[in-house]
């Protein structure tokens, strides 16, 4: 039971920093400052909804796209985790004014789910995790981390302006820069497991 709760654990970190909260922030910062209270809160709802919404469903139809594309898990492990390095390299470059973004009848899709959520990056290891992951406890689990990291993506919007009077804007610069760091350890991980398991035929 330990076991499980710490994998929930880590798997939700992971999950939380591949959104890359301090983007996120910044944009819905920018985008909703001219929004009275109600309305930042739908947009902050339906944000966290359409991020968990798209992420189970890539959770687990991993599968099956590798099958109809006619690519294997460890190339699209090397794929993803390049992805993730320019996501890192991206957040190491970014600050809270490259994020703002003009105001729209509605941010909640698009940017906020999608792409500052929902990236390639994000969206190739959520199907490399779930296309790895067999059995239910693992399934259950990793569902259970998309769940709780996009309520934390929800909880972050809802508390969008507290954050930023607490932080100001070289706080969110240094959050950015430690997601940049979290998320390049992540894709060194997933390239070399990709690429150690791609050669392990060659070796052997």
């Amino acid at each position: 039971m330990g076991d499980y709760f710490i994998e929930f654990l880590v798997t939700t970190v992971k999950l939380f920093a591949l959104m890359t909260p301090p983007a996120v922030l910044s944009a819905f910062l920018s985008g909703t400052k001219h929004y009275d209270e109600e309305r930042k809160r739908k947009t902050a709802v339906k944000t966290s909804v359409v991020v968990f919404i798209i992420g189970i469903i890539l959770f687990f139809i991993g599968n099956t796209l590798f099958s109809v594309f006619g690519f294997t898990l460890d190339a699209f492990r090397i794929g993803a985790g390049a992805l993730l390095f320019l996501t890192a390299v991206s957040l190491m470059n970014d600050s809270p004014d490259k994020n703002k973004i003009q105001e729209e009848d509605d941010i909640s899709v698009v940017p906020l789910a999608v792409p500052l959520c929902m990236g390639p990056a994000s969206i190739g290891t959520i199907i490399v995790m779930g296309t790895g992951t067999i059995g239910l406890a693992p399934n259950i689990i990793g569902t259970l981390a998309l769940l709780v990291a996009s309520l934390g993506i929800c909880v972050m919007l809802l508390t969008a302006q507290t954050i930023a009077r607490v932080l100001k804007k070289s706080g969110i610069a240094i959050l950015s820069k430690l997601t940049g760091l979290l998320i390049s350890a992540i894709a060194a991980q997933v390239i070399f497991t990709g690429i150690v398991a791609f050669l392990r035929p060659a070796v052997l």
